[in-house]
């Protein structure tokens, strides 16, 4: 894991959401992979994936 600077991407989260908050994970996409963060500690800690990490993990969540 990895600190966030979260300056120069810009963070997404899906919009089934809602507006109730902070209770989800943000995610981006930085050109080498993914990071992924929750969006009630915007400067807490950031998972870093690449990108066939990602692709698996996606896999394995709808599954």
């Amino acid at each position: 894991m990895a600190s966030s600077d979260s300056t120069d991407m810009s963070w997404r989260k899906s919009s089934y959401s809602g507006t109730n908050g902070g209770n989800c994970v943000e995610v981006r996409f930085n050109g080498r992979g993914v990071q992924v963060r929750d969006s009630k500690d915007k400067s807490g800690p950031v998972l870093s994936f690449t990108p066939g990490e990602w692709d698996t993990f996606v896999a394995k969540t709808i599954q």
